[in-house]
């Protein structure tokens, strides 16, 4: 019996041999790990486990940057070309109640780490998260442009391997300044980009204007943009807010405890107004500008970056021969002789126009967005039919301050009350250069998007200079030369309007002196001269083209 013990005790090992064990275990866990660990961040450095941004890529960081659209003046700011609106600013223009409410929320060692807080990782892994993050601000902008998410756990560990990397470089080839202002450049308030949009959709203001409360408001988005939105989610955004004023006075201590809780008792003061693509000079030349700029871009290099332009991500800086006063002009015109129109044109609506054309309401119907949602969200069409014939509240346009109005109709009756709308266009052009200066393609663009100024329609009279211009050339005749004056009979109609000089007869547009011209020249010749003075549109060889039935 003792003979089995003692061997027993033999094969079991001492207490100490059991914490040397334990040691050299855990020594070699830790080596090994930090030996892998270095491993990895060696070849994530090199690129192997993915492209890296490279030192000019990095001096250069390439954020989605709106394109902008200037009048003739070079100054006035017409609108913006963009996926993501975004207006870069610089760091002396943010004000620094932004930079401390960032700071004391986001990373309060900012100007002490090289991009890495040793500190605040450590609090995260013995916090598991619930004392923050461990990412510094560098740290979220390496994220940003490496443009990384997702993925397994592997794939995270990467990507975090990779983001420190990034970091590393950012510090030691930007200032914090311009890190800071890049950051707050490229971060997102939703659909909103960068701070100084998110300063005027908010607050209707500048960066550089905003007070300590609405700073800490718009830092405060950035955890969440749709759960601390002040506009839909107020009492969240007001708790939000309340925390970053909280850890400017307990984190960084900018604040003193007095300023924070008098500052926590203000309301979020927003004055939110979204930015619209609707708004801005000239709408209706703008959509045919950023057409025409596609195609552009797709003929022409950005050298720095190897590639086509992007009219969308750039940030090119396009000049027009729009002239702002002009356009202003040119819309109002189109606003106080369309209301008018509009409003005489309902005075003589006495009966159902609708009866003989409902192929043209049908179309319209199967047209429409609401026609195609359905559609795509698999709703039978006899559904669909009948629900055009359903009341419901929607908003239409109308001649009011506002240009629309909220009101109860089914959308059948809508597509009827839109189709009624008189339309109009206009456009200005320098007769010597050719310029454009202004452009007017209807009544509303945020309504009514077809363009009537590129519209194929009948040109009217707008066409007899062209005709008068070759009389004086191949017909031998003068300004005060006497035509017209006599009755032309047509198969269908007969046109009569007297004579005059040809300088008269132009001024006074009159159909007859026009056809007695082209009977002088001929359709096919008037035809020809006009392609050869750069009409590019087919022109029917009639003599109707006398009056622009082209």
């Amino acid at each position: 019996m003792q003979k089995q013990t003692t061997i027993k005790n033999k094969r079991t090992p001492s207490n100490k041999n059991r914490v040397k064990t334990s040691v050299k275990v855990l020594w070699f866990t830790v080596i090994g790990g930090l030996a892998v660990f270095l491993f990895i961040l060696v070849f994530a450095s090199i690129g192997a486990f993915g492209k890296l941004p490279s030192l000019q890529e990095l001096e250069n960081p390439h954020a989605s940057l709106a394109s902008e659209i200037y009048a003739d003046d070079g100054k006035t700011l017409m609108g913006k070309i963009y996926t993501e609106n975004r207006s870069p600013i610089d760091f002396k223009d943010i004000s620094t109640h932004v930079i401390d409410a960032l700071i004391a929320t986001e990373d309060e060692r900012f100007y002490d780490h090289a991009g890495i807080d040793a500190k605040a990782i450590g609090r995260a892994i013995k916090g598991l998260g619930n004392d923050g993050g461990g990412s510094t601000i560098t740290q979220q902008l390496a994220k940003q442009i490496l443009r990384q998410g997702g993925g397994g756990f592997v794939e995270r560990v990467l990507d975090k391997m990779k983001e420190w990397i990034v970091a590393l470089k950012l510090e030691k080839n930007f200032t914090k300044q311009e890190i800071l202002s890049l950051y707050l450049n490229r971060v997102s308030w939703g659909n909103v980009y960068g701070i100084r949009n998110a300063s005027r959709v908010y607050f209707q203001k500048e960066p550089s204007k905003l007070s300590v409360d609405e700073a800490a408001l718009l830092v405060g988005m950035l955890k969440g943009p749709g759960q601390y939105d002040p506009v839909r989610h107020p009492k969240a955004a007001l708790e939000r807010r309340n925390l970053v004023l909280e850890q400017m006075v307990v984190r960084t201590g900018v604040l003193k405890e007095s300023e924070g809780n008098a500052l926590k008792r203000k309301p979020l003061g927003i004055k939110f107004k979204k930015l619209d693509e609707n708004l801005g000079i000239a709408p209706y030349f703008r959509s045919v500008l950023s057409k025409k700029m596609e195609q552009w871009c797709k003929t022409h290099n950005d050298v720095k970056l190897g590639r086509n332009y992007d009219l969308y991500k750039d940030g090119l800086k396009i000049y027009t021969t729009i002239n702002p006063k002009m356009q202003l002009y040119a819309e109002e015109a189109v606003i106080l002789h369309m209301s008018a129109m509009q409003k005489k044109f309902n005075s003589q609506l006495g009966k159902d126009v609708w009866k003989k054309h409902q192929d043209i309401l049908n179309r319209a119907m199967k047209e429409s967005e609401r026609w195609k949602q359905m559609t795509e969200d698999g709703i039978k069409e006899s559904d669909i039919i009948k629900s055009f014939y359903e009341p419901v509240r929607m908003k239409i346009f109308t001649w009011n301050a506002k240009r629309e109005k909220d009101t109860v109709m089914t959308p059948m009756d809508s597509i009827k009350y839109l189709k009624q709308m008189m339309q109009t266009s206009f456009a200005a052009m320098d007769p010597i250069t050719g310029e454009v200066k202004a452009w007017v393609g209807g009544v509303d663009f945020k309504w009514f998007k077809y363009d009537h100024v590129t519209a194929n329609r009948q040109v009217g009279s707008a066409f007899k200079p062209i005709l008068y211009t070759l009389a004086l050339i191949d017909a031998g005749l003068t300004p005060e030369s006497y035509i017209g004056g006599r009755t032309i009979t047509l198969a269908d109609k007969t046109i009569s309007g007297g004579g005059g000089t040809m300088a008269y007869c132009l001024a006074k547009s009159l159909n007859a002196a026009a056809y007695d011209l082209m009977s002088r020249i001929g359709a096919k010749k008037t035809a020809e001269f006009a392609h050869s003075v750069g009409i590019t549109s087919k022109i029917p060889v009639v003599p109707s083209i006398a009056l622009g039935s082209a």
